[in-house]
């Protein structure tokens, strides 16, 4: 797709870089994945990356809209940079995602620090030095030879550079393709693999796309594979494999050493939270958090922060956040058989299993309810949509030839569909059934047999939630124009299928009235999902409204954990 070269570094500048870096990483995936080794060889390093990027990606669309709809003016460099580094810092993925998070953070410190229009080529320096400085700060233990060294290897070309940005952005480019080249003489672990370090290549793709943002075209020259440096090329390694398997050297650990047969099976578990917390509490917790694992990085500021770490005992670095502050979007990864810590890791990947289902949930308990029968899950916090590239990749995780995808939310169907369309184009088989709430997706999960054909069972999930009614109690945030009349902010709305039509003050009151509205349809199966806010009494009245009021239907109850609406009703 054709640029139009931009001559300073403002907000239009920063939405042309995330969209360019985003195709490229696409395309880059994997090739970034396949190299990755080091710190663990889970052959993820180019997804996460992607992951990461997608999210600044999305948070900078989301400014732009926001200013399309409300005039001419656009956002300022200060509003675009923001938004890259905290949609990047909430959707930051792994080890070298977390770090590519602060670089961006970094950088945006410098560019909306004085709030003006644009920034030049001295403005583009400053901001590639505090991006290296601040990310080698996050890492508790730095290691040359990662991406870390290639990002101030960009700085200190880029900081010797006269010009305008493209200038600099080409020279910073220049001189992290020449660091990346020399990574497997700094880490035995690659030079053994015969690879670049994977986060140091992925470095080097944003940095080709913001050369590409200035001057309008693609670089060319040094490891167009991600293999290679001066003295030669490097083969293939393939994901998952131990780095030293089929050599009698040791590998190396994170913080540089050797890997001895006492340590050779590192970490189990890989640990990732946002977290909501004061500055002196995170610095408490990254000092516990280096005594319980590895490959420690906690990247954010302003209250909320990132913590990435490799750890045996995952339920004591999530009880560490918790005394820190407000620990949410926790993400818990068994690295398993297949990754450089397990023994047997070159042993060949698992058969893939015939049928799996894939669902959006919006809260923990109706993650556990997901979970139990068999599905996939991907959760969704209130006010956090995942990304097209989040589907994909929990699609690729169920690991199966055939998937049915359950987006749960009439706002995802879009995302759901190009996340299929992505998914199809890897060889999978996927179906998307439109759900628009996740008691529809319950409905759904209940009839799904994976014995039948593909096709019957796709036709039977998806007339088994067309057939469910949904409705959700909320509380309204602002006055506004509804389909009932005006609300005003504190009253409590229930939307059926998406539209409010019930204003009320008390949640019991306008529950019921919804769940009347529904059933004087008709129906034999009522479902509610409790928020966690929500009085149980709720829950108590209504089963027993339902009960002494419509003898033939029945309830179920489940608790949903923090899902944003207080009650979601399904009616069948």
């Amino acid at each position: 797709m054709a640029q139009v070269p931009q001559t300073f570094f403002d907000a239009l500048a920063v939405r042309t870089w995330c969209g360019l870096a985003l195709d490229a990483l696409g395309r880059a995936r994997e090739e970034i994945d396949a190299i990755n080794v080091y710190p663990v060889a889970d052959g993820d390093t180019g997804t996460n990356l992607y992951l990461t990027v997608e999210s600044a990606a999305t948070a900078v669309e989301a400014v732009f809209a926001g200013y399309a709809a409300e005039g001419p003016e656009g956002p300022t460099l200060a509003d675009a940079a923001r938004a890259m580094a905290h949609g990047a810092l909430i959707g930051a993925r792994g080890n070298s995602g977390t770090i590519l998070a602060q670089l961006l953070r970094g950088m945006a410190q410098v560019l909306a620090g004085d709030e003006a229009a644009h920034a030049d080529g001295p403005g583009l320096r400053r901001a590639l030095r505090t991006a290296a400085d601040s990310a080698r700060r996050a890492v508790a233990h730095p290691v040359e030879g990662t991406v870390l060294t290639v990002a101030s290897a960009a700085a200190d070309a880029a900081g010797g550079a006269e010009g305008d940005c493209g200038e600099v952005a080409r020279a910073a480019y220049d001189g992290a393709r020449t660091a990346l080249a020399a990574t497997p003489g700094q880490l035995a672990v690659l030079r053994r693999a015969g690879v670049v370090d994977a986060g140091g290549r992925g470095l080097v793709v944003v940095l080709a796309a913001l050369v590409e943002t200035f001057t309008g075209e693609t670089p060319g020259g040094l490891v167009p594979g991600a293999y290679g440096n001066t003295a030669g090329t490097y083969p293939r390694v393939r994901p998952g494999t131990h780095a030293g398997a089929e050599h009698d050297e040791p590998a190396e650990c994170a913080d540089g050493g050797e890997v001895t047969e006492a340590t050779a099976t590192g970490p189990a578990y890989e640990v990732i939270y946002l977290l909501e917390a004061e500055d002196a509490a995170v610095e408490r917790l990254r000092q516990r958090l280096d005594g319980l694992g590895d490959s420690l990085v906690v990247v954010g500021g302003d209250g909320l922060w990132n913590v990435h770490v490799h750890v045996d005992d995952a339920g004591a670095a999530v009880e560490a956040g918790v005394e820190a502050g407000r620990p949410h979007r926790i993400r818990i990864t068994h690295f398993g058989a297949g990754d450089a810590h397990a023994p047997g890791a070159g042993r060949p990947p698992a058969e893939r299993t015939a049928r799996a289902v894939v669902a959006v949930v919006p809260g923990e308990g109706l993650a556990g309810l997901y979970t139990g029968a068999g599905a996939t899950t991907v959760l969704a916090r209130p006010g956090e949509p995942p990304a097209s590239g989040e589907l994909v990749e929990a699609v690729r995780r169920a690991h199966a030839h055939e998937v049915v995808l359950l987006p749960n939310d009439a706002e995802l169907r879009h995302t759901a569909a190009a996340a299929a369309e992505q998914a199809r184009a890897e060889g999978l088989r996927v179906a998307l059934i439109p759900t628009r709430s996740a008691v529809q997706g319950i409905a759904a999960l209940a009839v799904h047999e994976p014995e039948r054909r593909f096709d019957e069972d796709v036709v039977a999930m998806t007339s088994a939630a067309g057939a469910t009614r949904y409705a959700e109690i909320a509380v309204a945030e602002r006055q506004s124009w509804t389909m009932a009349g005006i609300c005003q902010a504190g009253d409590v709305l229930g939307l059926i299928d998406g539209d409010v039509a019930v204003i009320g003050d008390d949640v019991t009151a306008t529950a019921t009235a919804v769940l009347d509205r529904m059933l004087s349809a008709g129906g034999e199966m009522v479902t509610l999902v409790l928020g966690d806010e929500t009085p149980h009494t709720v829950a108590t009245h209504l089963e027993t409204h339902v009960r002494e009021g419509y003898l033939a239907v029945d309830t179920v109850l489940y608790q949903g954990g923090r899902q944003g609406a207080l009650l979601l009703i399904g009616v069948e």
